[in-house]
């Protein structure tokens, strides 16, 4: 799960959540929608792809949560290889900021 704040078209994450009961296997990952609080600060999901392909499956799209998803791809070594989507699967602008 992704915390952060949106603010008209820019949504920044400023926190990653693993939430509680989470549970995964060869092929999937599964959250309890059910069991999460009430977070309006919630801003999206990510996961990742080690098959290296980043676009989004039916599966991502029918399972949305937030405005945002984010998909890491294998080799997980630098921006090249993350995107953002919205929820109609569409591939969003990235930039990547750090805080020191």
């Amino acid at each position: 799960m992704l915390r952060g704040k949106k603010k008209k078209d820019i949504i920044e994450v400023t926190e990653l959540l693993v939430p509680p009961l989470a549970s995964y296997g060869r092929g999937f990952a599964n959250i309890p929608i059910y069991m999460l609080p009430m977070d309006f600060s919630i801003v999206g999901t990510a996961h990742s792809h080690p098959s290296g392909n980043i676009a989004p499956s039916h599966a991502d799209l029918n399972h949305f949560f937030g405005p945002i998803l984010v998909i890491v791809g294998f080799p997980f070594t630098d921006e090249r290889n993350v995107a953002v989507y919205n929820r109609n699967g569409e591939r969003l602008a990235l930039q990547v900021t750090t805080t020191q």
